[in-house]
């Protein structure tokens, strides 16, 4: 069983992604159901989809769009979305978000066309 963790998450590296900037945490954690990030989106972001995860997105700062399937959505703080399987979704804006994939990211589940 996975014991409890405490991590800082703005004390964490960042590492590129299509998004922009992501701190990861409890990514690799054995029996963990999610991870979470905290992702700093400074300008359009790459389209992407994951086959086996979801995600849930919380913007926290800016305003900009989500794009889901080719559909563009207004964001703003304190909006949230839930991202399925197979969604091709990028962010357009300058942008800071918690996303939470589920189960845990895998770089491996990372797909662009």
């Amino acid at each position: 069983m996975t014991p409890p963790r405490i991590v800082q998450l703005d004390e964490l590296p960042e590492t590129p992604c299509p998004c922009g900037a992501a701190r990861r945490a409890f990514t690799g954690l054995p029996e963990a159901a999610a991870s979470l990030h905290l992702v700093t989106i400074s300008q359009s972001s790459r389209a992407h989809y994951h086959r086996k995860t979801a995600e849930l997105y919380l913007i926290l700062e800016g305003r900009g769009h989500i794009e889901l399937d080719g559909e563009l959505y207004p964001v703003r703080p304190m909006t949230a979305i839930y991202i399925p399987p197979g969604c091709r979704h990028r962010a357009i804006g300058a942008l800071k978000i918690v996303n939470v994939p589920v189960p845990p990211f895998d770089p491996r589940d990372e797909w662009t066309d």
